[in-house]
C-alpha cells in the first residue's frame, strides 16, 4: 500500500498508467527527501549489490529516463515506496493455520516469507490448482507453451536476453524428428492461488505497477505503458513459465526426468524480483512438490546459471530440506551476500573460465553434494549464459561444454536413481537457444531421457500423488 504524504501542503493528483498518483511532499521536507539519483533507488531494490555492470546500466537508463527528466508521477511513486511502514507479523492464529516450515522474510524476521492463505480450510490443504493435471504417457515430459515468447512492439529487443529463444529450441527439436506438437506438455499459467503458495500478496501488488516491472525486466520503455498491457504482453509469459516449471517438478516425479524449456528465474523470491525474473518458479516448484507430493520431503538445487541464484536461496534460508550448489562468476550480479548464507556448496568462478577447469569442478560438486544430501527430487538450472562470449555472463564455455556439462549433472543423478527437473534460465546470446536443443538430443541419443526411460518416481513405487482438486 502506498503511504500518503501527510506533510504535503497541496496534493494534486495526476493518471499514470492508469492509476491515480499524488504529488511527494516538497523538496524542503525533512522527514521524506526527495529522490534525485538512480543510486538511491538501485540501492532500494538491489541492497548490497556488489556487481553486474549490464544489469546496472539497463537500471540506470530507466531511472534516468523517470528521474531524472522530471517525471513527477513516477517520482511520487518511488518516493513513498521508500516510505512504506513494514507489514505487520502474522497473527498467532494465522501462524497455526499454516501449519508448514515458515521462511522467515530476511529484513522483517517475524515476517512470514513463503505466505498461503491462512483462512483455507482444512488447516494447510493446498489449494485446488490447474497445474497438477494427468498427462498421457504418450507425451514426454517436455514442457512448453508458445505463449513463453515475449514480443510486443519490438520492446524485447532492449533487452541483451533473447525473449524468444524458447519457441525456437522447440523448433530446433522439430527439425531434428525428435518431438512433434503431440509429444509435447502444454504449460499453463499460474494462478494468483498458485503464486501465493510462495509469494507475499504485496509483491504481487507491486508488480501491478509498471515502474516495479520495468526494473526488474530492465526494459525502460516498460515504465510508460499501461499496466494492462504489461500484464498481458510481459507478465503473462512468465507466469506461464512458472507454470510449466510446477508442472514440470510433478512430472519429473512421475517420470524420472522432465524439462521445462522455459523457466528457471533464480532471481526471483517470495517478495522480491530482479534480473529478468518476476515469479519464484523454482521455490514454487519444490514447496508444489513438497506440500502435494507424499514422500517428498528433501530437494537439491543444482544451479549452474553463470549468476548467483540469491532468489531460492533467500526463500530456502534455515530450511534444512532444500541443499542448494551453485556455481557463478563471483564478479557480477547479484552479488548477494546475505543470500550466499544458504547454500551449501558454493563454487564461485573467476573471469573468464574455462571448459577443463568448468566441468571438473562441476561435476566433482554434483557427486558430493549427492553424497552430503540425498535428496527425493534435483531441480537443475541450466543456465547457458556460461556461453563464451556472453557479456553479462564473463564465462567462456564452449558449446560442446555446456552440451557435455548437462550430460554431467543428468548421469550422475540418474545413476542415483533421483527424478530430475530442468530448466534452461539464462542465456543472452542468440546460439543458445541451438545449444540447448544439442543439448537435450545428446540427452536422448545417450539414453538419458526418452520415452523409454523408466519411471523412479514416487508414484510407481506405491506412494501417491495427491488430487489435484483437493480443496
Amino acid at each position: 500500500m502506498v503511504q500518503e504524504c501527510r506533510d504535503a501542503p497541496q496534493e494534486r493528483t495526476y493518471s499514470w498508467a492508469g492509476m491515480p498518483r499524488t504529488d511527494p511532499p516538497p523538496p524542503h521536507s525533512a522527514e521524506k527527501p526527495m529522490v534525485t539519483s538512480p543510486k538511491q533507488v538501485s540501492d532500494y531494490f538491489y541492497p548490497g549489490n556488489a556487481g553486474g555492470a549490464a544489469h546496472d546500466h539497463a537500471l540506470q537508463a530507466a531511472l534516468h529516463w523517470v528521474l531524472l527528466l522530471g517525471r513527477r508521477p513516477v517520482r511520487s511513486f518511488v518516493t513513498q515506496l521508500q516510505a512504506r511502514a513494514p507489514p505487520p507479523a502474522p497473527s498467532a492464529m494465522e501462524a497455526c493455520v499454516l501449519r508448514r516450515p515458515c521462511l522467515l522474510h530476511p529484513s522483517h524476521p517475524s515476517r512470514c516469507g513463503v505466505a498461503s492463505r491462512a483462512g483455507r480450510a482444512g488447516c494447510g490443504m493446498p489449494h485446488a490448482t490447474q497445474l497438477y493435471q494427468h498427462v498421457p504417457e504418450k507425451r514426454w515430459p517436455i514442457v512448453y507453451s508458445p505463449r513463453y515468447n515475449i514480443t510486443f512492439m519490438g520492446l524485447e529487443k532492449l533487452h541483451p536476453f533473447d525473449a524468444g529463444k524458447w519457441g525456437k529450441v522447440i523448433n530446433f527439436l522439430k527439425e531434428e524428428k525428435l518431438l512433434s506438437d503431440g509429444m509435447l506438455v502444454e504449460a499453463r499459467e499460474a494462478s494468483e492461488e498458485d503464486l501465493l503458495v510462495v509469494h507475499t500478496r504485496r509483491y504481487l501488488n507491486e508488480l501491478k505497477w509498471s515502474f516495479v516491472v520495468a526494473t526488474i525486466t530492465e526494459i525502460p520503455p516498460v515504465i510508460f505503458l499501461p499496466n494492462f498491457l504489461v500484464q498481458r504482453k510481459v507478465l503473462r509469459p512468465l507466469r506461464t513459465q512458472t507454470g510449466g516449471t510446477i508442472m514440470a517438478g510433478k512430472l519429473a516425479v512421475e517420470r524420472g526426468w522432465a524439462i521445462n524449456v522455459g523457466g528457471g528465474f533464480h532471481h526471483c523470491s517470495s517478495d522480491r524480483g530482479g534480473g529478468f525474473c518476476a515469479y519464484a518458479d523454482i521455490t514454487l516448484a519444490i514447496k508444489f512438490l513438497f506440500e502435494r507430493v507424499e514422500g517428498i520431503s528433501r530437494a537439491t538445487i543444482i544451479d549452474l546459471d553463470a549468476h548467483q541464484g540469491n532468489g531460492h536461496e533467500r526463500d530456502f534460508m534455515g530450511d534444512k530440506r532444500v541443499y542448494i550448489m551453485d556455481v557463478y562468476n563471483r564478479h557480477i550480479y547479484p552479488g548477494d551476500r546475505f543470500a550466499k548464507e544458504a547454500i551449501r556448496r558454493k563454487v564461485e568462478l573467476e573471469w573468464g573460465t574455462e571448459d577443463e577447469e568448468y566441468l571438473e569442478k562441476v561435476e566433482r560438486n554434483v557427486r558430493r553434494s549427492l553424497q552430503e544430501h540425498l535428496p527425493d527430487v534435483v531441480v537443475y538450472n541450466a543456465g547457458t549464459d556460461v556461453l563464451e562470449g556472453d557479456r553479462l555472463g564473463g564465462l567462456s564455455i564452449s558449446p560442446a561444454g555446456i552440451v557435455k556439462r548437462d550430460e554431467v549433472v543428468f548421469r550422475v543423478v540418474r545413476a542415483h536413481d533421483i527424478p530430475i527437473l530442468m530448466v534452461t534460465s539464462g542465456g543472452y546470446q542468440k546460439r543458445t537457444a541451438r545449444i540447448i536443443a544439442d543439448s537435450i538430443l545428446n540427452l536422448h541419443d545417450l539414453g538419458l531421457i526418452g520415452p523409454e526411460f523408466p519411471c523412479v518416481s514416487a508414484q510407481n513405487s506405491g506412494i501417491p500423488l495427491l488430487s489435484c482438486a483437493v480443496p
